[in-house]
């Protein structure tokens, strides 16, 4: 059920509104009797038992004030959301939000919003544009260098009698010590490791070349200053190691028999398809690239008048979503940063770019939405959402009132239109030739506007 939220829109400078927001007296007693019953599970009061006390009980005992404050803050995120919806504006960054004094009973509760929202383009011609567009092109080498990641997949570990050389697997015991003193997590067994991979402290494979099996020997490393283990970093250590076993990876011949391992009768066949998945690859790449060479050229036609707050804004809104991508991964800001070497701030500063060219993609994809008269009916909808309801294990129209109830349906529907409005550009446009991109780079050619994420 929509929140009972009214506003008025007012433009500021620099591509930033203020939305005069009131909440209707109705929901704000509705949130102070919610915020009452959640409050009073946890109040006693004499002649009610406990988690039972009536809300008009508990916001006698407690002062309406401070169960409103309570209320206010539960659901101003919904609050939020139901004014920008209501204000039909794109917003764009942090907003700041400002409250008067907190309304009596019987009163509408009033705030306001000031924030950033998208750029409004003015558009250049987007029809009939020449576009480079590249043929698809996968030469021997890169079908061979695919043949040999095979190769090394499948690739055996023998036990060999000469000395370690780099390359080779070395299975070992060790035991660390510092000062003499053997320390935590210093000590392993039948430890196998790739000499020259990188995997230990740095000197310790090298000190590896060269031992046979059976031999003992003591390496001598010095734990770099920001190991994680900040009670070894920076310290000299000793390992005292014995070499149990050498061992030589072996590549199997590039040849029919190794074809069959792979299911093709011959190594010709194994050949020919490893050419048409890369070229089938690539075809998609060039498509991706296309398309946003496509909008750019839209872009470089329209005027767009982007200010730098809004462009750093922006760069903050992507950076905190890589973030939240992160965490999902295990990793967090601190550890980013440690392994990216660079700050947050040098981080935004070089993202700016990338943003400032994301809000006029969009602000054209709008545009062109509006000039063409872009509205998906609910059918296309429905259309547009079946592969992510087969994701989700459910039927397009069961998502489709998924998203209504969630409030999440404009969002898709922006999403649809702006798609629409980038095929608008690319099924007018004229393909030109353009010279083959390196190998490599088209599979990482990406559409960052939201419209190109089918």
């Amino acid at each position: 059920m929509p929140v009972p939220v009214t506003t008025t829109v007012s433009d500021l400078p620099e591509s930033r509104v203020r939305i005069d927001a009131e909440v209707a007296a109705t929901e704000i007693e509705k949130r102070v009797a919610q915020a009452a019953r959640q409050l009073g599970k946890n109040l006693r009061v004499p002649g009610f038992r406990a988690g039972k006390t009536p809300p008009g009980v508990v916001v006698k005992r407690m002062g309406r004030e401070a169960v409103l404050d309570e209320a206010v803050r539960d659901a101003l995120p919904n609050w939020y959301a139901a004014a920008i919806d209501d204000a039909a504006v794109a917003a764009i960054g942090e907003p700041k939000i400002d409250f008067g004094e907190l309304p009596k009973s019987g009163e509408p509760l009033r705030f306001s919003i000031e924030i950033g929202v998208r750029p409004i383009a003015e558009l250049g011609e987007y029809k009939g544009l020449e576009v480079p567009r590249r043929e698809p092109v996968v030469s021997d080498e890169t079908v061979l260098a695919e043949l040999e990641e095979l190769r090394q997949k499948t690739a055996t570990l023998e036990t060999v009698e000469r000395a370690a050389r780099k390359g080779d697997y070395v299975v070992m015991d060790f035991a660390g010590s510092i000062d003499g003193q053997l320390f935590e997590g210093g000590e392993g067994r039948d430890q196998m490791v790739e000499l020259g991979a990188g995997q230990l402290i740095p000197g310790f494979e090298d000190q590896l070349e060269g031992a046979t099996a059976d031999e003992a020997r003591v390496i001598k490393v010095t734990f770099p200053a920001d190991y994680g283990a900040p009670e070894l970093a920076g310290k000299d250590a000793e390992f005292a190691v014995e070499v149990k076993e050498v061992k030589e990876s072996r590549l199997p011949e590039l040849d029919d028999e190794f074809a069959t391992t792979a299911g093709f009768d011959t190594l010709d066949e194994l050949k020919a398809d490893v050419r048409e998945r890369k070229s089938e690859a690539d075809r998609a790449a060039i498509e991706r690239e296309f398309r946003q060479a496509a909008i750019d050229a839209a872009v470089e036609r329209a005027t767009i008048e982007a200010p730098e707050p809004l462009i750093l804004s922006h760069a903050r809104e992507i950076w905190n979503q890589t973030l939240h991508a992160l965490s999902h991964q295990g990793i967090d800001r601190e550890t980013f940063l440690s392994i990216s070497g660079r700050s947050e701030d040098e981080i935004l500063e070089e993202g700016k770019e990338d943003a400032r060219q994301a809000l006029k993609r969009e602000a054209v994809l709008v545009a062109i939405a509006d000039a063409e008269g872009i509205e998906p009916t609910d059918e296309e909808l429905v259309e547009a959402l079946q592969q992510a309801a087969e994701r989700e294990q459910t039927t397009p129209e069961e998502l489709l009132e998924q998203l209504r109830g969630s409030g999440r349906l404009e969002q898709a529907k922006e999403e649809l239109i702006q798609r629409r409005a980038l095929d608008v550009i690319v099924d007018s446009a004229k393909p030109v030739p353009a010279p083959p991109a390196d190998e490599g780079d088209g599979a990482e050619a990406t559409v960052t506007a939201s419209a190109d994420a089918s």
